[in-house]
């Protein structure tokens, strides 16, 4: 796998992809755009920062680019959705900075509360000078945090300690996740209303771009304090420059811009304005930090090599992390099952159903579902079908993708099944797992029992006495050697369903003398990938 590197990585983090013989890294700083569209094709993986812009322009000269790992939290240089249109992966990592992030909002805030900036700068310069830089305690004031994910959990932990009040705005966390963090979980009418000091720590999307606006600022207390450590624009800083230069911000402190290095006249004079801390964007920079998120993505190139479950992917459907460990067998089961039916069914499917029961039926099965249609697709199509773009590749097929999920079941604590309804008919497969081995427990209403193998026969015949010792005895003569059997049956002299695994594949002429000695209503050769 080629690996090209863009932007400045911790040496110390990009370990695991030197350690691993089958990686090439290349490291390319600054490179003109011009160039990185012309040498991008040749590359399986891009590793960047924030100072690579992944446009739909990029992309569109890929070539062979099946993954984007962007080193840190956010991702707004990466265009998201044409990445996936193309079935590229786009990773983060949005742990490794979380503790570094946090910290700065806490210095940052600090540093504005007791005018530590302002006064070293006075010392520095002779002058002896207190009383200009009388300042403000964090103790008894209300601190309202806008998103109260990794970052801001552990900002309104740091604040508490601290001994101040906090409220918290998320719609997105649960009540009980507030009080485990010591908080009051409030609308944003509340935290504009009634903060002392607001901090943001949200992503930027068009959901949270533009969300502190000038009639925000109007409704907050008077001598408000500011602070944006997550990413420019969630704040207006039109509006936080007005707000300064009115008074009714008695401070801000700002470590991430709109515009990246800030050029515009609202950016200048918002950053040289005397009640404003600013850094350059240095959330992110420690050196825990920059070796944690180089880490994170160079293991998830890793688990995208051995193709193991990705776990950090932004366009792809993720279990909790908590669960990530219990479903992952499920994933390499609905994946078998997929790959198996997709070579049973008839041409043009219209529709594919996901069926869940069980225990397996409790959790959110979108993972899982997006897993099997990945593999069943890669079978319908020409086009590299994973994860990323399935659902993409299946509307524009025009198959319809359903989800059913039942918690109750008869037989098995958990069962998968998987339907293709198609024009000619419908083929559907059910599996379970034995001690995390995948088994096919069901083809169409026959009970089987069995582990799909790399090459496998499923043959359909009335039954008769005999039949089988011809198909066992037609194999050996193609010196096609049976590996494991499982017949299945409605009842006596009734049609049966025998799966065979073999050892090696079976030519076409030997599937032609099978079916003419058993007259089959049905025979197929399936190949899954080993």
């Amino acid at each position: 796998m080629k690996v090209l590197i863009t932007d400045e990585i911790s040496p110390e983090g990009l370990q695991p992809l030197l350690d691993d013989p089958r990686v090439q890294l290349d490291v390319r700083l600054n490179l003109p755009v011009a160039e990185l569209h012309q040498i991008i094709g040749g590359y399986d993986a891009l590793i960047t920062r924030s100072g690579t812009r992944v446009d739909a322009a990029l992309l569109e000269h890929s070539g062979n680019l099946r993954i984007v790992a962007r080193a840190g939290v956010g991702i707004d240089n990466v265009d998201v959705p044409a990445a996936s249109k193309k079935g590229i992966i786009v990773v983060n990592a949005p742990f490794g900075n979380v503790n570094s992030a946090a910290e700065h909002t806490m210095a940052i805030l600090l540093s504005l509360c007791r005018n530590v900036t302002v006064a070293n700068a006075s010392l520095k310069s002779g002058e002896w000078k207190r009383a200009p830089f009388t300042g403000y305690e964090l103790k008894g004031k209300t601190v309202g945090i806008i998103g109260l994910g990794k970052v801001g959990g552990r900002v309104a932990l740091r604040c508490r300690a601290f001994e101040a009040n906090v409220l918290a705005c998320d719609p997105y966390i649960s009540e009980k996740r507030a009080e485990d963090h010591g908080v009051k979980l409030v609308s944003l009418d509340d935290i504009v209303r009634y903060a002392d000091i607001i901090t943001v720590h949200t992503p930027l999307n068009e959901e949270t771009t533009g969300m502190i606006r000038s009639e925000h600022f109007a409704a907050m207390k008077d001598g408000v304090i500011v602070v944006n450590c997550a990413r420019g624009g969630i704040i207006e800083e039109a509006a936080i420059l007005e707000a300064l230069e009115s008074g009714k911000a008695v401070g801000a402190a700002f470590d991430v811009w709109s515009e990246e290095p800030p050029a515009t006249e609202v950016l200048r004079k918002l950053i040289a304005h005397p009640r404003m801390v600013v850094t350059p964007h240095l959330g992110a920079n420690t050196f825990e930090a920059q070796k944690n998120v180089a880490v994170d993505v160079s293991r998830e190139i890793i688990n995208y090599l051995d193709g193991r479950p990705i776990e950090n992917a932004v366009n792809i459907p993720r279990f909790d992390p908590d669960l990530m460990e219990h479903m992952k067998p499920f994933m390499g089961l609905v994946s078998k099952i997929g790959e198996f039916v997709a070579q049973l069914a008839p041409p043009n499917p219209n529709k594919v159903v996901f069926t869940y029961n069980g225990k397996i039926a409790r959790f959110d099965c979108a993972p899982l579902t997006v897993c099997g249609l990945a593999s069943l697709l890669n079978r319908q199509t020409d086009q590299e079908v994973n994860m990323v773009n399935a659902r993409l590749v299946a509307e524009t097929m025009g198959i319809t993708v359903e989800e059913v999920r039942n918690t109750e079941s008869e037989s098995f604590s958990s069962l998968v099944t998987v339907c293709i309804e198609t024009p000619e008919g419908s083929r559907s497969i059910a599996g379970t797992l034995f001690e995390g081995i995948p088994k096919v427990v069901k083809m169409r209403d026959f009970q089987t029992d069995f582990t799909p193998e790399p090459h496998m026969l499923v043959i359909s015949y009335d039954d008769k006495p005999g039949l089988i010792g011809k198909i066992g005895t037609i194999l050996g003569e193609a010196k096609v050697n049976i590996g494991n059997m499982t017949l299945g049956r409605r009842a006596k002299a009734g049609e049966a369903m025998v799966v065979l695994s073999i050892d090696s594949p079976a030519d076409d002429a030997t599937l032609e003398k099978v079916a003419k000695a058993v007259d089959a209503r049905f025979l197929k050769a399936v190949h899954m990938r080993e």
